[in-house]
């Protein structure tokens, strides 16, 4: 379900409860209470985002094929997710999902062939956004990570840690006119 389609069931929600609360708002306008209860609904998906964040715990360095430590760059989820999660380091990208089972998905960064990202005005507001990676895999050449808290930051260091490995493993960019 889309960032929009969970924002608006959350507003429904909260008009919903400020109509059974009883609580006397005839002196406020429809309008009025609509964007109250939007408000509530961004800082509600915020606060929740947050607490969510706080249970991703730091990964650990392990040692790579050539003995240099790979370093942990960054750690994230999905917005909103309790399923998923992002893992960058210093060589490859672990995407793991699933609550009750485990899918674990590595993609080593000297693969990447091209990196985007992008942010609808919802997910401007919420502070999120989607980040697209090309790869040289068959099976799987396109990687989103979806719902990106901070999308900008997180694109760049995506964008120096493939630089970097690309650059560790020998390998470079040419342009042919």
């Amino acid at each position: 379900m889309s960032i929009e389609k969970q924002r608006e069931k959350v507003v429904e929600s909260i008009l919903g409860a400020i109509k059974d609360s009883r609580v006397d708002l005839e002196d406020i306008s429809d309008a009025d209470r609509e964007t109250l209860a939007a408000e509530i609904a961004d800082r509600v998906m915020v606060t929740i985002g947050g607490m969510l964040d706080e249970n991703l715990a730091p990964g650990a360095g392990s040692e790579t094929d050539d003995g240099q430590e790979e370093v942990l760059l960054w750690q994230g989820r999905p917005f909103l997710s309790m399923v998923e999660r992002y893992v960058l380091t210093s060589e490859r990208l672990k995407i793991t999902g699933g609550l009750f089972s485990r899918d674990v998905e590595n993609f080593e960064l000297i693969r990447f062939q091209d990196l985007d990202y992008k942010q609808g005005m919802t997910e401007r507001v919420l502070g999120i956004g989607d980040i697209t990676i090309r790869g040289h895999d068959v099976s799987d050449p396109k990687i989103v990570l979806r719902n990106v808290k901070d999308p900008e930051q997180v694109y760049e260091i995506l964008r120096k840690a493939w630089l970097e490995a690309r650059k560790r493993h020998g390998l470079e960019f040419r342009e042919f006119m």
